[in-house]
C-alpha cells in the first residue's frame, strides 16, 4: 500500500491519496479496511475510492464526496490502470469547497498514479 499524506490544504481540509494493487471487490474493501485501520485515517470524513478489475470492469465508491468516484474512475482509465485502486481521503475542514474539491481530488490521484508508475 502507498500512502500519500498531507497532498492538498485548502480552507481548513487536508487530503491524502492511497494506491495499490487490487484483483476482487474483496480486496477493493480489505485495502480500504487497512487504510481505515491507520489511526489518523480511521477520523477522515471521506475514502472516495475508484478501480479498474480486470475481471470485474471499473468500480467506484463516493464515500459521500459527490461525484469523487467517478473523477479517480476516469483518471484510472485514461491511464489504462488494471487491477489498480486509488483512494482519496478527506478531511473535512468545516468550509465547502465546491468544485475546487474536484482539482484536489485530480491532484490527489495525480500523485497516487505518479507514485504507482514508479512500483515495479
Amino acid at each position: 500500500m502507498i500512502v500519500l499524506e498531507d497532498l492538498v490544504r485548502d480552507r481548513g481540509s487536508r487530503y491524502a491519496a492511497a494506491a495499490g494493487t487490487v484483483s476482487s471487490r474483496a480486496a477493493i474493501d480489505a485495502f480500504v479496511a487497512a487504510l481505515r485501520r491507520r489511526r489518523k485515517f480511521d477520523k477522515a470524513t471521506h475514502h472516495s475510492w475508484a478501480a479498474l478489475l480486470s475481471d470485474g470492469g471499473p468500480l467506484k465508491n463516493d464515500d459521500g464526496e459527490s461525484g469523487a468516484g467517478a473523477v479517480i474512475l476516469k483518471m484510472l482509465e485514461r491511464e489504462g490502470v488494471a487491477d489498480r485502486i486509488v483512494v482519496v481521503t478527506r478531511w473535512y475542514g468545516g468550509v465547502h469547497l465546491g468544485g475546487d474539491r474536484f482539482s484536489h481530488i485530480v491532484t490527489c490521484t495525480r500523485a497516487a498514479l505518479a507514485a504507482l508508475r514508479e512500483v515495479p
